[in-house]
């Protein structure tokens, strides 16, 4: 396995920010690692990378142990952490070839530059020193310097930073790309970004993982994973539809409601049965799954 994570706890005073967490990242796996502020995102990826060490309990990458050789470990991965530290006065290739030195790139270390300036869009800005791009470019330059070694792994935190629409969409597609035969470990605010290129997700919550499979397994295995959205030809008391059996929640919205169950069959057919006893027509009736945010409120809330 590219990446295992062993029981992993690291404490801060008397908060344990990773609270004895394991999980495992396979070969050309992208994977969202999603939760709150403070949940310990940040700092899993800061263990698995080498730049924390951990209280108890182990990461290895590519079967090398972090924390008896962090040196190596970190050859293997590629690492975009949340501030992108960047030196403002160098050159975007004069940077690129300082993370190349580093990585000990020697041959061909010109080409690759120019190949990653090309991957990550930044040719357009790539004759500017970093100080002077946007936030979205220097996303970028953060981007094509974890890339600049052709790792086999990618821990990306919060990638999509600072990025424009447009930007956000090419570099999303750009880690599908990656995914083909790298493996990206990657944080994000932005739901329907993991909900669009992720393999699968695992949730973290005060420090403990509270969810790890594909989006289909979490939206069906989660209680009153269903919404059916039925709309009245007139206003009804919202209480009313509380009573129905397998109701669990109402929203109203003008003569539209929103109930949340875990047998939605069972729930249309008592709204049929509903707008006969109370002589409502009902303009539309379907049902959904839940969306990611809403599981993701469910399980961090």
């Amino acid at each position: 396995m590219p990446i295992v994570v062993s029981n992993l706890t690291k404490i801060y005073g008397s908060q344990k920010a990773v609270d004895n967490i394991s999980f495992t990242a396979g070969n050309n796996e992208i994977i969202g690692f999603l939760g709150p502020n403070g949940a310990g995102k940040s700092t899993t990826m800061k263990i698995i990378t080498g730049y924390l060490s951990a209280d108890s309990g182990e990461a290895t990458v590519n079967g090398i142990k972090v924390n008896k050789d962090s040196v190596e470990a970190k050859k293997q991965i590629g690492y975009l952490p949340e501030g992108n530290p960047l030196y403002y006065e160098m050159y975007v290739r004069e940077y690129l070839g300082f993370i190349a030195g580093i990585h000990q790139l020697k041959s061909g270390a010109k080409q690759r530059i120019e190949e990653v300036i090309s991957l990550t869009g930044l040719s357009p800005e790539s004759n500017k020193k970093t100080g002077q791009l946007s936030k979205g470019y220097k996303q970028r330059v953060g981007l094509a310097a974890a890339l600049i070694h052709d790792p086999k792994i990618l821990i990306l935190d919060e990638p999509t930073t600072g990025l424009d629409p447009n930007q956000i969409v090419e570099i999303r597609q750009l880690i599908k790309e990656l995914g083909k035969n790298k493996t990206v470990l990657f944080s994000s605010h932005i739901l329907q970004e993991v909900e669009s290129i992720c393999d699968r997700i695992i949730i973290i919550n005060k420090g403990k993982i509270v969810a790890d499979d594909t989006l289909g397994n979490l939206q069906s295995s989660n209680k009153n994973t269903h919404i059916i959205l039925v709309e009245f030809g007139k206003k009804t008391n919202a209480d009313l539809l509380k009573t129905l059996n397998a109701v669990d929640e109402v929203e109203e919205n003008g003569n539209q409601y929103q109930l949340q169950t875990s047998d939605p069959e069972k729930v249309k057919k008592q709204l049929l049965e509903f707008s006969l006893q109370t002589n409502l027509d009902i303009i539309s009736l379907k049902s959904k799954s839940k969306s990611l945010e809403e599981v993701f409120r469910n399980l961090t809330s």
